[in-house]
């Protein structure tokens, strides 16, 4: 008895020390959670608005052979650029070398022009490689010129309407007292969704004037040399925008191929999607979410290597599981969500949907399985990235985000064939 006692009382020790500490931390990031879950939810509904956007463009699919490849390279590419934008920002608010207020300023000023030259430059990488994706998976595709063009017209709308908002997302939130890592890219990546892909409809509908062959490859090739000269001059310069462009532009190429292949398993899989709006809709809603979760992440490791309270050792000490363990909230709170989101509004459009509760679990079950993945992948490369001498906001946001892309969509399609094959 006296032994049976002695467990029990280390039992509801153990229970006490661990409500204790659950208590402790949720009164700590009790604001961090706050501001991320509400960042989230926003990020949500810009990604359902993609998706439902994204589910009427079944006519432009069908016309533009080849665009679903396309299209995951483009809002990734948006989202890693402007995301990786807004760390560097963050990060400079918070060690003080850039004020919050939106006056010019050489900092703030190398990092727009490279952020524009970037977008210019992966607009016909981006290109490229969904064609050769196409040619090389025999898929059947439009000319690579109508791509070039598709891709340039787009990258340059949605940077025009995103510049603009990253800046203000950015500087004012800061100024006004919230943190940018846990704000910023998240609604960055929803207005990145919510934009490019209406950019992209509307530069297939400037495409459509185009009926000339000659006129097109007119256009495209004033396009390309001039982005190049552009690119040339920004990655001769001496100042601080050589530094991101050396920096980026191979992980950006990287991530671009990774956003392609993503799109290449979408195609892959265009009849099981086109045959089921809800995973059409869930779609966006799944990557643009997990990205964003990741992307939270990616920003305060990266924002705490720089503060000194996170060592670049591959050992995650007390404020790295600190961080983890508020990215796992936030994915148990949201995953779900986004699952209730995209059966409710595909069924209220089309009248079918796979179930309430098989969409909910499809979207829990590849969301918590993503991020555990995903949470060891980010911190490895922040360490690692920050150790060698790169900055990882350079680095962390655009690789992580676009490994994301392209797991998220492996993950999200085979736990969706699981279910819709117990459904048959």
């Amino acid at each position: 008895m006296v032994f049976i006692s002695k467990k029990i009382g280390i039992f509801f020790s153990f229970g006490e020390y661990l409500f204790k500490n659950i208590k402790s931390f949720f009164k700590d990031t009790n604001s961090v959670i706050r501001e991320g879950l509400v960042a989230l939810l926003i990020c949500a509904i810009g990604d359902l608005i993609a998706g439902i956007i994204l589910g009427k463009m079944t006519f432009f699919l069908e016309t533009f052979p080849g665009l679903l490849v396309l299209i995951p390279g483009a809002i990734g590419m948006r989202g890693n650029i402007f995301g990786a934008l807004g760390s560097r920002l963050g990060s400079n608010l918070h060690i003080g070398i850039l004020s919050p207020e939106l006056k010019k300023s050489k900092i703030l000023n190398e990092n727009i022009f490279s952020s524009i030259i970037l977008t210019l430059i992966l607009s016909i990488f981006l290109a490229i490689l969904a064609k050769s994706i196409c040619i090389l998976f025999n898929f059947h595709s439009m000319d690579l010129i109508d791509f070039l063009l598709i891709s340039i017209f787009t990258g340059l709308i949605s940077s025009f309407i995103m510049l603009p908002i990253t800046l203000i997302i950015s500087l004012k939130s800061f100024e006004h007292g919230w943190d940018p890592d846990n704000i910023v890219n998240p609604l960055i990546a929803a207005l990145g969704d919510v934009f490019t892909l209406p950019s992209i409809i509307f530069s297939l509908l400037i495409l459509s004037f185009f009926n000339n062959s000659l006129i097109k490859y007119f256009i495209g090739i004033i396009f390309i040399a001039l982005i190049l000269y552009i690119f040339y001059t920004g990655f001769k310069s001496n100042d601080s925008m050589k530094k991101i462009l050396k920096q980026s532009s191979p992980v950006l190429l990287f991530s671009s191929v990774l956003g392609v292949s993503a799109g290449g398993i979408l195609n892959s899989a265009v009849s099981t999607l086109l045959t089921n709006p809800t995973l059409l809709t869930l779609v966006p809603l799944f990557s643009g979410e997990s990205g964003s979760l990741v992307s939270i992440l990616s920003a305060r490791l990266s924002s705490s290597l720089h503060s000194g309270l996170i060592e670049p050792i591959l050992k995650p000490n007390k404020e790295t599981l600190r961080n983890f363990a508020i990215i796992l909230v936030l994915a148990i709170l949201i995953y779900p969500f986004i699952g209730l989101l995209a059966e409710g509004f595909s069924s209220f459009y089309v009248h079918m949907g796979l179930g309430m509760t098989k969409t909910i679990l499809i979207s829990f079950i590849s969301g918590i399985s993503l991020i555990l993945i995903m949470m060891l992948f980010v911190f490895s490369l922040s360490s690692l990235s920050y150790r060698r001498g790169y900055d990882p906001d350079n680095i962390v946001i655009p690789l992580s985000t676009s490994v994301t892309d392209l797991v998220s969509n492996l993950i999200l399609l085979f736990v969706s064939l699981l279910f819709i094959s117990s459904l048959i």
